[in-house]
């Protein structure tokens, strides 16, 4: 697991000082038939999809291309490929999610943006202890469960699309 995880929990102390509750503040988005989170402090922003996104020669399959988001090019990964889905045509609900993990932007593409909510940490079961259906374990934190009985996998981007050997690589 990677420093993400760490980052997503946080201690929450009332007005009068007492401890309440750790929770995470997610953004919920689907992706290949699946609720997913991400940490929302990992998020800068989210953007429709653009009708053009430019191919880089040798990139690996799941970078679609790159963007031009006001004048910072953005490269766009495609979780699904990624997965070892196939890759989806974008539709109106179609976004890219850019997010920020030590100090590297990428473009992050899901099927919809649903909603951000804050997930107390005992509705979250760790990545041990139960299945992430289509997902791969391996870069899943962990999965919530909701009160209405909906399934939230909590994704490790930077495990997902091996941000942390992109550091080491650069230093």
């Amino acid at each position: 697991m990677s420093e993400v995880s760490a980052v997503m929990t946080k201690k929450n102390v009332d007005d009068d000082g007492a401890m309440m509750e750790r929770e995470r503040t997610l953004l919920v988005f689907d992706l290949v038939g699946e609720y997913c989170g991400l940490d929302v402090n990992l998020v800068r922003e989210i953007v429709h999809v653009p009708p053009r996104i430019t191919r880089v020669p040798n990139a690996p399959h799941y970078v679609r291309g790159v963007i031009n988001l006001r004048g910072t090019v953005i490269p766009v990964l495609d979780c699904a490929l990624k997965m070892g889905g196939s890759q989806t045509g974008s539709t109106s609900e179609s976004r890219i999610v850019v997010a920020e993990f030590e100090g590297i932007q990428f473009g992050v593409l899901v099927d919809a943006v649903r909603e951000v909510r804050s997930v107390p940490d005992s509705l979250i079961e760790s990545e041990d202890s139960s299945s992430a259906g289509s997902i791969g374990t391996e870069y899943v934190i962990g999965i919530a469960k909701m009160e209405d009985g909906r399934l939230i996998v909590l994704l490790d981007l930077a495990e997902l699309f091996d941000i942390t050997q992109l550091l080491e690589e650069e230093n």
